[in-house]
């Protein structure tokens, strides 16, 4: 059970993680780097996303159609992905055409063109993507949420940026900002599948070694002040209520980490979970609802979303915030804590079956937290979990001056009723 993984590092700081899967016949490769969100200022939000979509429109050696059509004309697929702390670049693609997955990956991250036409016609698709999520409340909802749980800094504030931030942004800061957070000291090349690792590690010097060493990138840790309840209301004439209720919870590393995640599981991580029982299957009252764990270098948010009936939002939440109180003020069974172990880590496993998630495990990993797990390190973890665990987890979330709720639907006239659901005692 225990996964070799094989971890080296250049002498300018470029660091690669690589897991060989023999039985595979795909290999997925990506390019970590530590930027993201977080690393903006609230002037040039959006910044490291824009300049995500503008990799992938053109490079020294590959025009924008090479880019897709050399990849997927072979059947492999890329993407990329921001997030508040990451920005990833990643193929898979079946293993014979290892060499042309890390030309292109390391083309687009080194060489790329960044032409103004470019720029100017990804601004445009940006800002109707902007709209977009507008137009989706059940994804609005969560920029609402962000806005409440950490305002006036950029973890609080939408990766995607704003129509504002995105019409100032023009090549000068895209090239200085790539410049200055591009560096090899802050990247990491990931691997796993049917790969010679020996022959990739060597590929990797190649194209790789010559780049300067340049400082690690950082970023200004969050401030996390709250005394009440926070509410946002966001009216729209939707069919039903859109909900997201957020605690602010463990960072990244917390050694507590995996009762969160045993926590998430038994409230509502699937269709046996408490959330779903009691507020869908017994009252009827949502179609969906869950739980969600976000977890950052120094802070973290553990969220309930549900989309609720018009009629029902104040009975709704009043049912969530009781089911969070039984939870933070009784002991789970022996029985439910050990079926929530075995979901935890049986999804972990069915995962890491597939080389995309694998690749993307010990990736994010060796970025955010420079330690790469194995599975059986995870599990040996949580089986140690006790249910005093989960206990102290819940009682240190869901007080009333870390509860924060954004609402989107017709609910203009619903906030009285609403306030005074909000109570956790």
């Amino acid at each position: 059970m225990k996964q070799a993984y094989q971890k080296s590092i250049l002498e300018n700081g470029l660091r690669m993680v690589t897991h060989r899967m023999p039985e595979r016949q795909s290999l997925s490769i990506g390019i970590f780097i530590k930027v993201g969100g977080r690393y903006e200022n609230m002037g040039n939000k959006g910044v490291a996303h824009f300049l995500e979509h503008l990799l992938f429109k053109g490079t020294k050696n590959y025009s924008c159609r090479m880019i897709k059509e050399s990849i997927e004309g072979v059947g492999g697929s890329l993407n990329g992905f921001t997030s508040e702390e990451l920005t990833c670049y990643l193929i898979k693609i079946p293993s014979i055409y290892l060499d042309r997955a890390l030309n292109v990956l390391s083309d687009m991250v080194i060489r790329p063109l960044l032409s103004e036409v470019e720029i100017k016609k990804e601004r445009a698709v940006i800002l109707e993507e902007i709209k977009m999520y507008r137009d989706l409340p059940q994804s609005y909802v969560y920029e609402l949420l962000d806005e409440l749980l950490w305002p006036n800094q950029p973890l609080g504030a939408p990766i995607i940026g704003t129509v504002d931030s995105l019409t100032e942004t023009d090549r000068h800061k895209l090239v200085s900002f790539k410049k200055k957070h591009y560096t090899v000291s802050s990247m990491v090349i990931s691997a796993a599948g049917d790969i010679d690792e020996d022959k990739l590690d060597n590929r990797v010097n190649k194209i790789f070694a010559t780049l300067p060493k340049k400082r690690e990138n950082l970023f200004s840790v969050v401030k996390e002040s709250q005394d009440n309840v926070r509410l946002k209301l966001f009216h729209k004439d939707t069919e039903q209520t859109h909900m997201a209720l957020g605690f602010k919870s463990l960072k990244r590393d917390h050694p507590l980490r995996h009762a969160l995640g045993i926590l998430h599981v038994i409230l509502g991580a699937n269709m046996s979970s408490r959330l779903f029982n009691e507020i869908r299957e017994k009252r009827g009252l949502a179609y969906e609802i869950g739980t969600m764990v976000k977890r950052f270098y120094d802070t973290g948010a553990f969220l309930v979303h549900a989309g609720i009936d018009n009629r029902k939002v104040p009975d709704a939440i009043g049912l969530i915030l009781k089911e969070l109180v039984k939870i933070k003020d009784n002991l789970v069974t022996e029985g439910e804590l050990n079926r929530a172990k075995e979901f935890y880590i049986g999804q972990l496993k069915l995962g890491l079956e597939d080389t995309m998630e694998h690749m993307l495990w010990i990736g994010e990993t060796t970025a955010t937290l420079d330690k790469t797990y194995s599975l059986s390190d995870i599990i040996s973890e949580v089986n140690r979990v006790r249910r005093e665990d989960l206990l102290k987890v819940a009682r240190s979330l869901f007080k009333e001056n870390n509860l924060n709720l954004s609402l989107i639907g017709p609910v203009d006239l619903k906030e009285d009723k609403i306030r005074k659901k909000l109570i956790l005692n």
